[in-house]
């Protein structure tokens, strides 16, 4: 008897997902290149005093990103305590699971940061870092938020972002693209939950100025969901169905910053044609169709 969607959903996350929990044996992971691999991008920096440890993702891309705007905002410190360097570590080959990377962040994920301005102190979790370097690093509050209401509004979207969108849009692109079977009911179970969440960004806009997240100023609140929401179309998700979500993408974009910050530890693609556009939504309009044909089957 051929398996059903759910079934296949179950066996598909398993394998593609392929967490450890101490019943299946993962070969070591090579060392990690855990020295410098790139210094920052303001000349003049001295000695680094934030080590970076990071990939070519989205999370990776936020503190970067972070990095540079308060490089940018704060030239002093740019020179001294924000002066950074990068270790690239490559995901592809476990490195972030080898027991050097583990002293750093015990859950073997990326970015993680060591700041010795702080006598070596270690932030991994991606809101962590963020809240880390605002909390110490912005004191004009260029990015953060000094009033009480505002701060919790911005946390609110960070930890929105933190559990939400990025979990979701990750199984969004791990099935549309990736998954060795396709299996339309996840496939359109993960993109609609995107969608909704956008929505809800969407309204956030809505209730500001429409320009920003909190306040109005950009800040930590959209860079923390940013890096997500410009690679929507590797999840199949099609944005112009969030015209406010879609300038604001484009307004970040625009900063010098975030340019550089999306440099490192390699440049992003977030670019694409628009056919290459044009061709993700219609596959993912296609996997939809087919996911309702098939629970409609099912209901027979």
């Amino acid at each position: 008897m051929p398996s059903s969607p759910i079934t296949r959903l179950q066996t598909i996350q398993r394998v593609i997902m392929a967490v450890p929990l101490g019943t299946v044996d993962i070969p070591p992971p090579p060392p990690p290149a855990l020295g410098p691999s790139q210094a920052g991008t303001v000349a003049g920096q001295g000695a680094p005093k934030i080590h970076l440890y990071t990939g070519a993702t989205p999370n990776g891309y936020k503190v970067s990103i972070h990095l540079e705007e308060l490089r940018a905002a704060y030239p002093e410190l740019a020179k001294g305590a924000l002066s950074y360097d990068v270790s690239a570590i490559d995901i592809s080959t476990n490195a972030q699971k080898h027991p050097s990377f583990l002293k750093i962040n015990p859950n073997g994920r990326i970015p993680a940061i060591v700041d010795d301005n702080a006598d070596g102190h270690n932030v991994f979790e991606t809101a962590s870092i963020l809240l880390w370097l605002s909390e110490n690093y912005d004191p004009e509050h260029k990015f953060s938020f000094a009033d009480a209401k505002l701060r919790s509004k911005a946390l609110s979207w960070i930890f929105f972002a933190h559990g939400g969108v990025g979990p979701m849009q990750g199984q969004a692109h791990v099935f549309f693209r990736y998954a060795p079977i396709k299996i339309p009911f996840g496939i359109k179970r993960y993109i609609q939950e995107v969608e909704r969440l956008y929505s809800v960004l969407e309204d956030g806009l809505n209730a500001g100025a429409g320009e920003w997240l909190v306040g109005d100023k950009f800040s930590i609140a959209d860079i923390n969901v940013y890096p997500w929401v410009r690679s929507h179309f590797w999840a199949g998700v099609d944005i112009r169905k969030f015209p406010k979500l879609d300038a604001w993408v484009s307004r970040i974009a625009a900063r010098p910053a975030v340019q550089k910050g999306l440099e490192v530890p390699k440049s992003s693609r977030g670019a694409v044609t628009q056919e290459e556009k044009e061709q993700a939504y219609a596959s993912a309009a296609e996997w939809i169709a087919k996911a309702d044909a098939e629970l409609a089957a099912l209901k027979k």
